[in-house]
This record gives C-alpha cells, structure tokens and sequence, in this order.
C-alpha cells in the first residue's frame, strides 16, 4: 500500500512531509511511531538511534528495547534527549555499530582515564571515537600495553583527550610503533611517560609518518638528541625540513661548524629551537652591527649565556649596549663584560638595575665611568636586598661609603657577597686573628676565601709556626701547594731539643 503524498508524520520532536520522508533523519520516538501506525505493511528504514536495520516483520521489542538502550547508555553520560539525537545524526557509523560496541568503547576510554565531563565533552566534540575502528589499537596500547613499556596509567587523562580530540583517527594507526621507536633512539623506559605527557601527541607522533621520526631523530643524534628530548619533549613537535634543520644549521654555522659547542648551547637552553631563524639574525646581527662584536665572540656569549636570545632587541639589548657605551667601553671591553656579567642583558631596568645604579652612586661611583660599568657587572648576579644589605654590615664595623668604594675597584666582588658571611668573615679577622678592619682596605680579596675550608685553616697553622704577625695577603693568596711546603717544614727532632736542653 503507497503512502498519500499529503500525509504528514507526526512525532515528538518534528513533523515533515512524506515527500521528504527518504531525505530526513528520525529519532527514535519518531521510528517507532511510524512502525506501529503502519505495522501491516512492509518499511524498510535504518535508525541511527538504536543501531539496527529493521522491517516491518522484525519485532518491535527488539527495536525498543536496543533504542532504549543507546539512549540509556547516552544519559548516563550526562546527555538530555536533544543532545543524544545530534550526537547520533552527527555520527552515522552509530547506525550500524553494534550497541556492545559503542559501550566496550566508552569502558576503554574511561579505562584510559577519560571520564565524567571530559568523556562527554570528547563525545559531543568527537562522536566517532565511539565507532573509528582505528582508535581500537589506540586504546588497547594506552590500557593493555604488554608492559615492556610500562605506560599503564601514566599518560595524563588529560593528554589523551587532547589526543583524542585533535587528531583524525586514521592517523592514529602506527602510534606504538612510533613510541616505540623513541625507546629505541634512547629515551629511558622509565622517561617515556614523561616525553608523552610534555609533548603535542599529535603534531610530534600521529602527522609525522614513521619514516619522519626517523629522519627527525637521527637528526638530533648528532647534536645529544636524548638528552635534548628529555630537557625540551616539545622539540619532537617541530617539523625536521621547515623548523629544526634551519635553526640548529643557524647555530652551527655561528659555531664555526662545531657540533659539539653547538649541543652544550642546546643543551643549556633546548627553548631556543623554539625561535625562528629571523629571531636568532636579528640578535646576531644587533650585536655584531651595533656592539662591534665579531661572530666568534657573539657565540663564545652564546655559549656562555645563550638566554641573550630571550631578551628583546628593543627593550633591553639596545639599552644596555647603549649604557655600556656611555661608560667609554670598547668592543673588546663589551666583550669582556659580557662574558663575565651576561646576566646584565636581561635584568630589568625599573626592577633591578636602576635601584642598583642608585646604591652604587651613593658610594661614591661616578656615572658613564668604566668604574661603575665594572661594578654594574659584580652586582648583576646578586639582588638588589643583597646589595644593599653588604653595604650596611660594612658599614656597620666601621667602613665608610668612600671605603667600601675603594674596596669594590680592587675586588668588585665584595658588592655581591652574602651579608651573613660577610659577618662571620669580619668577626674572626677582628676578634680571632685580632686584626683592625681597616686591612681589608688593601686586601679586600679576603672577604672571598672560604672562613672553615681555608681562613681558618691557615691561620692556625701558620700560628703554630710563625705566631701572629703574618700579612692576611700572604696567608691567603699563596696557592695550596706552595703553602703544603712551607707548612711541611720539619721541626728540630725531640732528642736533639732534650740534649740541648741538658748543656
């Protein structure tokens, strides 16, 4: 029996025209009150609600009682009848997995840790995780690893779902080998869980072929890749031809074609293969065009400081260079500075090294000296506290401002030292070696030695043997070999001393 062409199909959630009838989807509500108005005749139609193909001679328990079970299975997630329906119109490989199907696959991602509003939140962003029969083998890795690489429960739920969620499952084939071809490259067993939480699971293992990876890590092998990997995990995120090749080609270059410098300033900063090659020019380009530095010595910089690629051109490198400058130093002097206070470069101005130029004028610097650029490097590595706390306990046993001045042009360090031990210091030169303060003035290199490990130490000794009159410079500055020898020198022997003692 034909079906009128003015008959409309009433159901709970919409109505339609029957000419439209093969050109619309049906929910469940909408299947089954068509199946019992019409029970007589044969229908065929698929319900993408309850995954089963059905005709007017199939049982509508069966039916009903499937549907019934999806929908179930739907709300148990957290999901209301309208959302159900989308998710299932927007996935029509539910119309034809087997309902066991669909729930094995949520047990696995829950199994996986993808549960409660993440689970719902992957499902109506993603529903063919329910039905991608790539993603089996996903799974099964993720929960059922055979243990060889001891993963169960150690990837983050969180880095599942994001795997998950951004990833077209057919690149998901191949994933274990992948992972297993970091383990083969050298990435501890006991590290892998840790490269796989750090890195974009899908950028760094499905888009790259395995081939790829190949080439990628063999790549790497030549500048410490391993130990790079496990610094820095998101460097596998990185594209060999278009990212990788020209940044470490770049550095290798300014290295003079030194594999082996070019890895120690990888390994000190793996962040800089984050920056592109423009970045890293721009930097070089600065310091060779405007601090006249040569590129040997912009990379023995590098090597020494290799953060200078973080710092902004405009906001701090170009001032900084500009106040060295001011001060009257030469190339060759900015070179120097750099090496020992690169630090310098990347302190802020308004936080850090204006409160520094104050303290350091007021004892007596004079501004745009080389005097003051010298100290500004002895006091880059110490905080502004410290600083100000050095020049009080100095000031506190007696030193004035134009001393502690004249102290920090022989020995710049004594500006950074720690107050604590600044004190400790000054009570055993004064109270146990009964010296005035005021020798610090020509030998203020004292305050840098170790009080237990060589004050102490050579004090009582050289006391033993030539009392107490001894210059502190002498004591100290003499190296431990020379000292050993003087120290060794062998006293008369007992018997001699007795026989002596009886004429």
């Amino acid at each position: 029996m034909a079906l009128s062409t003015n008959f409309r199909i009433q159901t709970p959630s919409f109505h339609t025209p029957h000419s439209t009838f093969l050109h619309v989807r049906y929910n469940m509500f909408s299947c089954l009150s068509l199946r019992k108005k019409y029970a007589k005749n044969r229908l065929f139609l698929h319900c993408r609600c309850c995954a089963l193909t059905i005709n007017g001679n199939q049982s509508p328990t069966v039916f009903t009682h499937s549907g019934k079970m999806l929908f179930s299975l739907f709300q148990e997630m957290g999901f209301n009848e309208k959302a159900t329906e989308a998710i299932i119109n927007a996935n029509l490989a539910l119309s034809f997995t087997p309902f066991e199907s669909v729930r094995t696959r949520i047990q696995y991602l829950q199994s996986a840790g993808v549960i409660g509003l993440a689970l719902s939140r992957l499902v109506l962003k993603r529903p063919d995780v329910l039905t991608a029969q790539e993603i089996d083998e996903l799974l099964y890795f993720i929960v059922n690893n055979d243990g060889s690489l001891d993963l169960k429960g150690k990837i983050e739920p969180a880095q599942i779902e994001r795997l998950l969620n951004k990833t077209e499952p057919r690149f998901f084939v191949g994933f274990e080998k992948k992972v297993r071809l970091l383990l083969e490259f050298g990435i501890p067993k006991e590290k892998l869980a840790h490269v796989l939480n750090n890195v974009n699971l899908t950028k760094a293992l499905c888009l790259k072929s395995f081939e790829e990876l190949q080439r990628l890590l063999a790549f790497l092998h030549r500048f410490r890749g391993v130990d790079l990997i496990l610094r820095r995990p998101a460097i596998l995120n990185y594209d060999l031809e278009t990212q990788l090749i020209p940044r470490i080609g770049f550095l290798f270059e300014l290295s003079g074609n030194d594999e082996g410098t070019t890895a120690t300033v990888l390994r000190k900063l793996p962040f800089l293969l984050a920056y592109s090659v423009d970045h890293l020019k721009d930097h070089v380009e600065f310091l060779n065009s405007y601090a006249g530095l040569s590129y040997e010595e912009i990379f023995k910089i590098v090597l020494v400081y290799p953060t200078l690629f973080s710092a902004s051109r405009k906001r701090k490198l170009h001032p900084r260079i500009d106040f060295l400058k001011q001060c009257g130093l030469s190339s060759n002097d900015i070179f120097r500075f750099l090496i020992k206070a690169p630090l310098f470069l990347s302190l802020s101005f308004e936080e850090n090294l204006a409160y520094k130029l104050v303290l350091l004028v007021k004892i007596g610097y004079e501004n745009r000296t080389k005097e003051l650029a010298m100290a500004m490097g002895a006091v880059t590595r110490c905080s502004c506290k410290n600083l100000q706390e050095s020049i009080g306990v100095f000031l506190n046993y007696g030193l004035t401002c134009e001393d502690i001045f004249d102290m920090s042009k022989k020995h710049p360090q004594v500006l950074q030292y720690n107050p604590e031990s600044l004190e400790e210091k000054l009570d055993y030169l004064i109270e146990d070696m009964g010296r005035e303060v005021g020798e610090l003035l020509s030998f203020p290199a004292f305050l840098g030695y170790k009080l237990d490990g060589r004050i102490k130490h050579r004090y009582e000794v050289k006391k033993k043997l030539s009392g107490e009159g001894m210059s502190i410079n002498k004591l100290l500055s003499v190296s431990a070999a020379s000292f050993s020898r003087k120290s060794k020198r062998k006293k008369p022997p007992t018997n001699v001393i007795v026989e002596l003692n009886e004429k």
